[in-house]
Formats: C-alpha cells, sequence, structure tokens
C-alpha cells in the first residue's frame, strides 16, 4: 500500500520519518516534486525477519496470557462464525450458491481481522512460530507449549460464543432457518473422511497464515484489515476446513441437535445426524488439527524459512568461518 503525504518541498526525508516511524528504510519512502510516497509495508524478506522476533514474543508469553490470550481468539473466531451463519443461511436462495459462499467467506474474516488489531493468540496462525524454531532463536518446547496453551484457550473461546449464541435464541431467527443452517453445517463437518478433511485442512492453513503474514508485512491499520478480509474470505468460500472455527460451528450443531423441530427444518438425515456428538467432533479436530499444522508451519512458515532466513543464516557462518581462518 503507498500513502501520498503533501508536505513543503523544503521537509527533508529525515524530518519526515519522524513523522512517519515505520519508514525505516530509504526504500520504504521517497518524493517526487514535494510529494512524499511513503510504502506501508515491508518486502517478503523482511516480513520473515520480523516474524522471527514475533514468535519469538509469542513463545515467551506468560502460560497465563497464551491461555487468555487464546480463549479472546476463539471467542473473535466463533463471532466470525456466527456472523457468517446468520448472514449466509438463506443467502443461496437469493444470490446462489457461489455469491452465498464468497458472503459467507466475507464477514467471516473479521474474526482474523479482531485477533490481529486487538490482540489474541490464534492457534492455526501461531504455526507460523515453526519458522523462529527453524531459524533457531525459539526452542521446540516453547513453540509447543505455545501451541497446546492457547489451542487449549481457543477451545475454551469458542465453546464459549457456541454457548453463548444458543443461549440468545437468535438460531429461531427466520422460523428456524438459522437454527437449521448451524446444524448442517456441524453434520457436514462430523461426517467427512479423515483425509478429506485432513487436506481441506492444509490449504485452509496456508490460506490463514498468508493472511496473518500479509497481515505482518503491512505496517497500518487498512493494510492489515485487506489481508485478512481477502485471503481469509478466500479459504471459507473455497470450503476449507479450520480446527478453531470448528470448536464453534461443531459444538453449535450439538446445542441444537435435541431440538426435534430445529432438526425437522434442516432436513439432516438421521444417520449423519448421529455422528454429530463428542466422537464425531473429536474425529474432526484431529485430522484438521494435523492438516492445520501442515498447511501453517510447513507450507508457510517453513519455505520461507528456506526462501528468505537459511541463506542469510549460511553466509553468516560462512563469513564468522572465514574471519576465525
Amino acid at each position: 500500500m503507498i500513502h501520498t503525504v503533501n508536505v513543503d518541498v523544503s521537509l527533508d526525508e529525515v524530518s519526515l520519518k519522524s513523522y512517519f516511524p515505520h519508514c525505516k528504510k530509504s526504500k520504504n519512502l521517497f518524493r517526487n516534486k514535494g510529494v512524499f510516497f511513503i510504502m506501508a509495508i515491508k518486502s517478503p524478506k523482511e516480513t520473515a525477519q520480523a516474524f522471527v522476533g514475533v514468535g519469538k514474543a509469542k513463545a515467551n508469553l506468560s502460560s497465563t496470557n497464551m491461555i487468555l490470550l487464546g480463549i479472546l481468539a476463539g471467542a473473535y473466531i466463533g463471532f466470525g462464525s456466527e456472523l457468517a451463519t446468520m448472514v449466509g443461511h438463506d443467502a443461496s436462495k437469493f444470490v446462489g450458491v457461489g455469491l452465498s459462499k464468497f458472503m459467507f467467506g466475507a464477514v467471516f474474516s473479521i474474526g482474523l481481522m479482531l485477533v490481529i488489531i486487538a490482540g489474541a493468540e490464534l492457534f492455526t496462525g501461531n504455526n507460523l512460530i515453526f519458522l523462529g524454531v527453524c531459524e533457531g532463536s525459539v526452542p521446540a518446547s516453547k513453540m509447543l507449549k505455545n501451541w497446546v496453551l492457547v489451542y487449549i484457550g481457543n477451545f475454551i473461546g469458542s465453546i464459549l460464543v457456541a454457548w453463548l449464541m444458543y443461549n440468545t435464541g437468535l438460531w429461531k431467527t427466520a422460523n428456524l432457518a438459522v437454527g437449521a443452517k448451524a446444524l448442517n453445517i456441524a453434520v457436514g463437518k462430523v461426517n467427512l473422511d479423515f483425509s478429506t478433511a485432513f487436506f481441506r485442512a492444509i490449504m485452509c492453513n496456508w490460506f490463514v497464515c498468508l493472511a496473518v503474514w500479509m497481515a505482518i508485512a503491512a505496517q497500518d491499520a487498512t493494510g492489515k484489515i485487506f489481508s485478512c478480509f481477502f485471503i481469509i474470505m478466500a479459504f471459507v468460500a473455497s470450503g476449507f476446513e479450520h480446527c478453531v472455527a470448528n470448536m464453534y460451528f461443531i459444538p453449535a450443531g450439538m446445542f441444537l441437535k435435541g431440538n426435534a423441530d430445529v432438526v425437522a427444518t434442516s432436513g439432516a438425515a438421521a444417520e449423519k445426524l448421529a455422528n454429530l456428538n463428542f466422537g464425531g467432533f473429536m474425529g474432526n479436530l484431529i485430522p484438521v488439527t494435523l492438516g492445520n499444522i501442515v498447511g501453517g508451519a510447513l507450507l508457510v512458515g517453513g519455505i520461507y524459512y528456506l526462501i528468505f532466513i537459511k541463506p542469510d543464516k549460511a553466509q553468516a557462518a560462512s563469513q564468522s568461518t572465514n574471519i576465525k581462518a
């Protein structure tokens, strides 16, 4: 993103940078006839270097903060999930399946916006801490601790919002159509086979971690919002599987399963509805969590480490060896 700022031609670059501290390098700031152009975004290599520090900071959070921030992230993803259910429950009747999926994904994206801008710890985004492990600044034990505690927090926050939404009674909206939509979403998820859920989850967190990556690259709120919106909309509209979102969607359906009117409105087949239980919940979360780790840690964090961080480490090691020699 480029911001243009009209200033007096006598104002030098150093003075302007005091107003725009994120412009740390000359390539982020250039002038043409009194107009300064400010590049409010890091390069891919700068983003990789920045995420080494971000990952280290996340890994060094206290256990209490990991859990509390994890609860917030789970709740925020729950906010996006319930809004998507409300907005998308009947959209396909009016705009078709494709555009209804777009709408569902578009409003769901508020979840990651809240995580990034308001501040929270999301398991799927934190899969990028793996980059810091590869770089050597984050011990694998600290990464795993963060993943476990944040995952627990996400689980608590997501189910809390699902329970709160059930108690609002808003699932009764449009003659139970919202509740029926929520139930059908959950039924669909618990009836996925292991491999389907796993591969959809890989694709999901490839997208999600790219959204987080781009949000770290962006240096203003507008850039962060757009980074979240387009990429998250894309993964949701595509139909991929996100473990934290499923911590909301599946319990939301489980709460509604006992309501005969909602079940009747949903038209869910009895044999598929029977899988909507704790076993079905875990049967979805396990492959989706594993797939999310592959998509985020390996396909984003791992590959960008190989491209942007490892060569610099190798060069530094070579220079150190030459100096000692």
